[in-house]
Order: structure tokens, then sequence, then C-alpha cells
């Protein structure tokens, strides 16, 4: 995967579902069209919560790095 520059970041580290899916909501809220958010997270249902959560938003997922139990998730804000 290609290096993701991030326009704003969310830790989301011990928090475990749907907190990480609750605070990005609230996040990509305050950002900008075509902004990019990097999501820091320890809940590996983030794997599959995220990108689900992309498709029923109209959010773009770009992708997740990690493993091992610490994770970067990473969003474009697109609606």
């Amino acid at each position: 995967m290609e290096t993701i520059k991030a326009d704003a970041g969310l830790d989301c580290f011990g928090l475990l579902c749907p907190m990480p899916i609750v605070k990005t909501a609230a996040k990509i809220k305050e950002m900008q069209v075509g902004q990019v958010l990097e999501v820091l997270s320890t809940d590996e249902g983030i794997i599959e919560d995220m990108p689900a959560w992309c498709r029923a938003t109209g959010n773009e997922y770009l992708g997740v790095e990690g493993s091992g139990g610490e994770y970067k998730v990473y969003i474009r804000r697109l609606a």
C-alpha cells in the first residue's frame, strides 16, 4: 500500500465497537470533502466495520495498515 497523507487523525486506541465508528462519524463531519482521515485503532473489528460504514455513508475507504492489534485506517470524505 502506498503511503497515504492524512489531513487529520483520530485516536481510538482502547475503544471497542461501536465507538471507533461513532467517533469517526463525528470527526468526518468536521472535515471538508476530499480530505483524508487516519483512524488509529486497537479494535480488530475495524477491519470489517470501517469499509461497511464507508459504503453505507458514501465515503471512500482507502485501506488499512497494521496488524497484531494496532491498525491505521484511511477514509476520504466524499459525502
